[in-house]
């Protein structure tokens, strides 16, 4: 089937692209991740690939034309002499304010941005202003996890968050307004979900015709138009269960899923949130091939999940005064290693003895330790690879990774990953592992440890 190409969005405040030029002409024959143009934004250039293998034809927009984000440029078609259905025309001005009479402030509109051509929705990890704050151009408005990645994305603009359209756990379409953003505040902040009503598009379609069912007109896209096909669900909640047997899954989730022989119900019965993205099927592989006797579908704990953040200046000068003074080239890891088991007896976590911890680093082998808290900080005592951990460290700063969110493990994980001069901490863990207060209590204690090194060592 025809495969659209649309200008993605690559941040909250931008309303168009620029082609800057085309790699491959109508006609030519193309590859999934080949690059067939260039676009220009107002922070970077970057060349966007094709999502499926087939013919470029249909090109709509030439080099050096501004596009609005979400609107066609292109079709991939299975032969070069297709003719793609034809796409909406142009819109010649953005809608930079919400429309009158929903109900809602006026201001600037911020979207779901696709942060890749495949990309038809993003799901909300969590905001991180609330309606009626002020915010600054490059405060982090809210995280957004999408098939690769979760990311912190900016607000883009001055001003006041005067209207939240859609709530943490929930899947948007891209290009949908999820926020609005107001020169002044707010008298009444509005905050809905984006199951409670509809929210304004960037381009909203016609209202549908009256059906006397009262229900509500579902979001619109700027999009080529299709074939009637089976409408896609809003969710219905914060965790959006799925609707009877229907599983909620990025498009692509579901074709890798069924390409390998992966059941996705088994992510329903461990308790993963839904909905599933590509991610999850790691999590999905690394499940036991055979559940346990007696055990019912969906009896799988639920996995807890708490974050801080915290500043690496402590740190930082903490290693750097260590191998200035001291001569002793220390890992952070070490460091980190020796505060969580620190962190962990004060916490309460009965554990074992001695307190095992394990760190694992991407693409690298799970390394443990023992009282990693009662040995030099410089000389970790390791044991055997195969010992059983009562927490695993995780280490992200080495990646591009920020953040992840994991399905529960055999033992608590502690996720530790830096955005310029912030680490980023997460705990995931199950309540048989941990109580709330401990929890708490332990991520609280080792962000203090962090945040002021040189106090808890000595």
């Amino acid at each position: 089937m025809p495969h659209d190409v649309i200008m993605p969005a690559l941040g909250m405040a931008q309303d168009t692209g620029k082609i800057v030029a085309w790699l491959k002409q109508s006609g030519d024959p193309v590859k999934a991740g080949e690059a067939i143009m260039e676009v220009e934004t107002d922070k970077a250039t970057m060349e966007v690939e094709a999502q499926a293998d087939g013919f470029l034809t249909g090109i709509t927009a030439s080099a050096g034309d501004d596009v609005p984000v979400g609107q066609p440029v292109a079709t991939i078609s299975e032969t070069a002499d297709e003719v793609p259905a034809p796409s909406p025309a142009p819109v010649d001005e953005l809608q930079d304010v919400a429309p009158a009479g929903n109900g809602l402030p006026e201001g600037r509109s911020i979207i779901m941005p696709a942060l890749g051509m495949a990309q038809d929705t993003g799901l909300i990890v969590a905001w991180r202003k609330s309606p009626g704050d002020r915010v600054a151009s490059g405060d982090v408005l809210l995280e957004v996890e999408t098939d690769k990645s979760v990311m912190e994305v900016e607000a883009g603009h001055d001003g006041f968050v005067a209207a939240i359209l859609a709530q943490a756990q929930q899947a948007v379409p891209v290009g949908n307004v999820i926020a609005i953003i107001s020169d002044a505040a707010p008298e009444n902040p509005v905050s809905r979900s984006l199951a409670s009503g509809p929210g304004p598009n960037r381009n909203p379609a016609p209202p549908p015709p009256a059906t006397g069912s009262g229900a509500p007109p579902q979001p619109a896209m700027s999009a080529a138009p299709r074939p009637a096909s089976r409408p896609r669900s809003a969710p219905s909640g914060p965790d959006m269960p799925a609707a009877g047997d229907r599983i909620l899954a990025s498009p692509k989730a579901k074709r890798l899923a069924q390409e390998q022989g992966l059941d996705l119900k088994r992510l329903v019965e461990h308790g993963v949130a839904q909905p599933f993205h590509v991610a999850d099927l790691e999590t999905l592989r690394a499940l036991p091939a055979v559940p346990q006797t007696g055990e019912a579908p969906g009896s799988a704990a639920p996995v807890l999940h708490i974050s801080a953040r915290v500043s690496t200046s402590g740190c930082d000068d903490f290693i750097r005064w260590f191998a200035e003074d001291g001569k002793i080239t220390l890992d952070p890891a070490s460091l980190w290693l020796r505060f969580a088991a620190a962190a962990l007896r004060s916490a309460g976590q009965p554990g074992s003895d001695p307190l095992v911890l394990g760190v694992h680093q991407p693409g690298a082998d799970t390394d443990h330790y023992a009282d990693p808290d009662l040995t030099r900080v410089s000389q970790p005592q390791a044991v055997e690879p195969d010992a059983s951990a009562d927490l695993m460290l995780r280490d992200l700063t080495g990646s591009l990774l920020t953040s992840v969110r994991l399905t529960a493990g055999a033992c608590p994980v502690l996720t530790v990953g830096r955005d310029d001069t912030t680490y980023i901490l997460s705990l995931d863990f199950a309540a048989s592992q941990l109580t709330e207060t401990q929890a708490i209590s332990f991520l609280t204690d080792f962000a203090e440890r962090l945040q002021e090194p040189l106090r808890h060592i000595l």
